[in-house]
């Protein structure tokens, strides 16, 4: 007998279908607690390890700070270098942590570094965007698999801290899908406004456990393969554009996106007019920050270019030729 046998025997039988999405692959993560968003998870953890202080980066969405100060614990601001490591003035006192942000999917050498730096107790790496990173011997890690797949939410959390998932279960996803289906069927543009919607939605950081919908999504994933087409698309933009780029690498496993840091930025429009779409990491930041910084620099002047597993070298070819007549 199943072990969700009576559960089974609450559902109903017959009627119409469901969304055929057979399960095909395991999860990565398989022992990470599985919230609704990232930012949920975070919450959890705060609540439950109550840090009297949480050092923060600068360079860093506002999302992310809304769960410290819904949780009433004081925040402190650090600064990065120009590779990104966190400012050589920090210092963790007793029941301080640090939180981290391995940005771009670029910065397992700089999380190795502040493993050494500090006590990997206090230390929350935020992996959103670097989902295939794996998670470091250290206080806990965040997860956001819809940085990286075609999901409408969730979010993963993995902790030394005893910590148990929520009982209520995320239960709007399907309201969060219509972007992903108006995608899937030729309507990118379309699809926009229903993104941001989706997007809004995910504000409610009061922890719930994954739906049933985005876990059955992500158990149709190909994991390896998506790994294995980003590193390549990776190392093919890093190959054209080494030598413009003001970043260096020297670690990459699946990252969210090539991050290009240049002077001029224009082209930025120039990509928009051909339906190559680059977002812009984080115009907030500027309210936090001087005007000469790494992270104003970051905010204004880095172009985090695709080259998730969708796409071909012919599909990067395009971008190449388009940034190549301006940089």
């Amino acid at each position: 007998m199943p072990e969700n046998f009576s559960q089974a025997l609450q559902q109903p039988i017959g009627g119409y279908f469901e969304l055929e999405l057979p399960l095909q692959h395991p999860l990565r993560y398989p022992d990470a607690l599985r919230f609704q968003s990232a930012r949920a998870g975070f919450y959890a953890l705060l609540l439950a390890g109550k840090p009297k202080r949480v050092w923060m980066p600068k360079y860093i969405c506002d999302v992310m700070l809304s769960p410290i100060t819904s949780a009433k614990i004081e925040t402190a601001f650090y600064d990065l270098d120009s590779n990104l490591e966190v400012s050589r003035n920090v210092s963790l006192k007793a029941g301080d942590w640090l939180f981290y942000a391995n940005y771009f999917g670029v910065c397992s050498a700089q999380e190795d570094s502040l493993m050494q730096r500090f006590n990997p107790d206090q230390l929350v790496l935020d992996h959103s965007q670097a989902f295939f990173e794996a998670p470091k011997k250290c206080l806990a890690t965040l997860y956001s698999p819809r940085k990286f797949f075609g999901v409408p939410d969730g979010g993963l959390l993995l902790t030394s801290i005893n910590l148990t998932e929520p009982e209520e279960i995320e239960s709007h996803s399907a309201s969060r899908c219509a972007h992903l289906l108006k995608r899937l069927d030729g309507s990118t543009e379309e699809g926009y406004a229903d993104f941001r919607n989706a997007e809004e939605t995910l504000s409610d950081f009061r922890p719930r456990k994954m739906s049933l919908l985005t876990r059955r999504l992500l158990s149709h994933i190909d994991y390896d393969m998506c790994e294995a087409q980003r590193n390549d698309n990776f190392t093919f933009l890093h190959k054209h554009f080494r030598h413009s780029n003001e970043l260096s690498f020297s670690h990459v496993n699946g990252p969210m996106c090539y991050p290009l840091l240049v002077e001029d930025t224009a082209v930025r429009e120039r990509l928009l007019a051909n339906r190559i779409y680059v977002p812009a990491y984080w115009r907030e930041v500027g309210m936090r920050v001087a005007a000469e910084t790494v992270e104003k620099r970051l905010a204004d002047k880095c172009l985090p270019l695709p080259c998730d597993h969708r796409y071909t070298k012919e599909d990067l070819l395009r971008i190449v030729d388009i940034m190549s007549a301006a940089i």
